[in-house]
């Protein structure tokens, strides 16, 4: 709730082997190559121990399908219409028995993938989110070191790439993906991933994947191995080559089946970025890397270079308390556990600490975070503000997520209240005129931040903006009402939908009844940090800043 120096002048050119034209490299950031080697065509997650062996049958050197060829424009693969509805399985762990339906001598779907796929399944058929669902899958089932970062890779990266995989699924099946069973559904999604975008050669995923549909769909088997062979016949290049729209005359659609975002998302990033189609393309593609772990030094508590020095970290780029994190379990990291520091985007880090350092006239004790849960913002302001003396109030509205920001801020000077932010005036415990500093850290679409949240890119509707927008400038007059004169107020987006940041922020400051005033927020973030805009407002970029797409704007109370 949520560059270096400018891009380049380089606009974006169609994907795949046409003309030598070629898409921007994932790794770049900016022309800044990353740490490591990613091949053309996508993420090339981390291979697990079963993939070391692979799977019976042949295999050509170059890792692709060694089946019988097949013209491109013969026949569609076969295997019925809608598949059959799995028989029930028996009960395992998850609900389901790896082994259903597993031939003599053949071998059954090794645990990584079946908790991948089981991960991807409760996302679609539960609406879980990854992040939340994966984990408790993964313990459970003992998984630790590569097994367990291969099921995260295939997890994560077939939830990125859905819409695009489902575009190939469709073609390569001659039906509508929708048409298939959705258990069904998820295995050829999860098998097309590993064929497109990881180094597991392509016998292994379509062994692997039809062993997957045996298990969850025994009756389309055969349907299941003829499409899988059908997409091995091309690359990822290839297929967005096949499918996607011309950049000529469709540009925002190209980028969106190329990249794996809805277009209403990629119009909205376009819009926001100025039309520039070239940084669009590289924003897509950070949406779909791996994202960074950026831990926060807690002020007074946690040193950040020592901090680094302790967890095998290094000290952020831009944020005077971020620590990235090489990878691992952060919540098992001793200084998080014991509440030195915390786990947040360098992002969320910089627009909190804006607030704070801004300058200001007069009594600066009284400080209101207006929607702080889960509390990650509200921890680092509560630090400050036990540096100089302040106090801070944290509003959450949500009873759970109230009780996550008093974890998150024991033992710092916090009062939090588990009540809605939009009460100021009429809530004695949120009384008009009363705080110094504020923090509106608003609900929004999230749309900055979809490389931690794979599923919500498709599950966000531009129907979710009219509902949200209302909220956010509520939230943001009441914020208003509750500073004093001379005060400041933080409003800030996870988002850089132009509706949720400057449409809501220039509505609100117009019907507030009072003088308000903008404050660059370009003053309020590292000196010399690059690609902050012409001002007051800033928003950052994961292509420019390697953070999530946060938007602050500074106001000051007249």
């Amino acid at each position: 709730m949520t560059g270096p120096s400018e891009p380049r002048e380089e606009r974006f050119s169609a994907a795949g082997p046409r003309g030598g034209s070629a898409r921007p490299s994932a790794g770049d950031r900016a022309g800044r190559p990353r740490d490591g080697d990613r091949a053309a065509g996508g993420e090339r997650g981390p291979r697990s121990a079963s993939d070391d062996a692979g799977r019976s049958g042949g295999g050509r050197g170059d890792g692709r399908y060694a089946g019988p060829e097949r013209s491109r424009e013969g026949r569609r693969p076969v295997g019925g219409e809608r598949a059959e509805r799995p028989a029930r399985p028996r009960e395992g762990r998850f609900g389901a028995d790896r082994r259903a339906g597993r031939r003599p001598g053949r071998p059954a779907v090794d645990l990584p993938r079946h908790v991948a796929y089981q991960a991807i399944a409760a996302v679609h058929r539960d609406d879980a989110y990854a992040n939340l669902v994966l984990p408790a899958m993964l313990r459970d089932e003992g998984l630790t070191g590569r097994d367990a970062a291969f099921a995260t890779e295939l997890t994560y990266g077939t939830l990125r790439h859905t819409g695009t995989l489902d575009a190939i699924i469709t073609d390569a099946a001659g039906r509508d993906v929708q048409r298939i069973d959705p258990p069904v559904r998820d295995a050829l999604r999860l098998g097309a991933y590993q064929l497109l975008h990881t180094r597991v050669p392509a016998h292994a995923a379509v062994s692997s994947t039809v062993d997957l549909v045996r298990a969850v769909g025994p009756g389309a088997t055969g349907f299941a191995n003829a499409v899988l062979r059908e997409m091995a016949t091309r690359d990822v290049d290839g297929w967005v080559a096949k499918l996607a729209p011309s950049e000529q005359t469709d540009p925002i659609g190209h980028l969106a089946l190329a990249y794996s975002h809805p277009q209403w998302i990629v119009r909205a990033f376009a819009e926001a970025l100025g039309g520039d189609l070239g940084e669009t393309a590289r924003l897509l593609i950070e949406d779909n890397e791996r994202p960074p772990v950026h831990l926060c030094a807690r002020p007074g508590l946690a040193d950040p270079v020592e901090l680094a020095d302790e967890v095998g970290g290094a000290p952020g780029a831009f944020s005077p308390y971020a620590v990235y994190l090489p990878g691992g379990a952060p919540g098992e990291l001793p200084a998080v556990a014991e509440g030195r520091a915390h786990v947040q985007d360098e992002g969320s880090q910089l627009v909190a600490n804006a607030l704070a350092v801004a300058p200001l006239d007069g009594p600066d004790g009284r400080w209101l975070d207006l929607c702080a849960g889960p509390g990650g913002k509200a921890g680092l302001l509560g630090a400050l503000a036990a540096q100089r003396g302040a106090r801070l109030t944290a509003v959450e509205v949500a009873e759970h997520r109230a009780r996550l920001v008093a974890q998150a801020t024991r033992g710092l000077p916090v009062t939090v209240l588990n009540t809605d932010g939009r009460t100021v005036g009429s809530d004695p415990k949120l009384p008009e005129g009363h705080f110094d500093r504020v923090l509106v850290d608003a609900p929004c679409t999230g749309l900055g931040s979809l490389r931690r949240r794979p599923e919500s890119r498709w599950r966000r509707q531009p129907s979710d903006l009219p509902p949200l927008t209302r909220l956010q400038r509520e939230l943001l007059a009441a914020a208003l009402r509750a500073v004093r004169p001379g005060g400041l107020v933080a409003y800030v987006t996870c988002s850089p939908h132009t509706v949720e940041t400057h449409v809501t922020v220039t509505e609100a400051s117009r019907r507030a009844g009072f003088p308000v005033d903008f404050v660059d927020a370009r003053s309020l973030l590292p000196a010399g940090m690059p690609g902050l805009g012409d001002g007051p407002t800033v928003q950052l970029w994961p292509q420019r800043h390697g953070t999530d797409a946060m938007f602050l704007a500074v106001l000051r109370k007249g």
